[in-house]
């Protein structure tokens, strides 16, 4: 399962779509190196932190290890996908707060 972006291949976390009655988060990973963040799409976001943490996607590999630090729940892709993409627009200064207010379930 990939996709193809702007002329690369990027490997999909699950078929999201058409996932009716499973809750689809959003999430915010912060690198433990740099402290960047990278948002992403998931049915299981725990899963996929995993995932990121052992270098399953080229985008995320070079800054391991990753903490999951925001998740976001929605019942529709829709909904989720466009958060998604309103998040990632945010500045450092935004996600750091974000971080700070609304910890994930089950973190510290």
């Amino acid at each position: 399962n990939s996709f193809v972006k702007r002329g690369r291949r990027f490997k999909s976390d699950h078929r999201l779509h058409g996932t009716k009655g499973v809750m689809i988060s959003v999430y915010l990973i912060k690198s433990l190196i740099d402290g960047s963040y990278y948002c992403g799409v998931s049915k299981n976001p725990k899963a996929r932190l995993l995932v990121h943490n052992r270098g399953g996607l080229r985008v995320t590999s070079i800054k391991k290890p990753w903490v999951l630090v925001y998740t976001k729940d929605y019942n529709c892709y829709n909904n989720a996908r466009r958060h998604e993409k309103w998040l990632k627009k945010k500045n450092r200064k935004y996600k750091d707060c974000l971080a700070q207010l609304a910890p994930p379930e089950g973190a510290g």
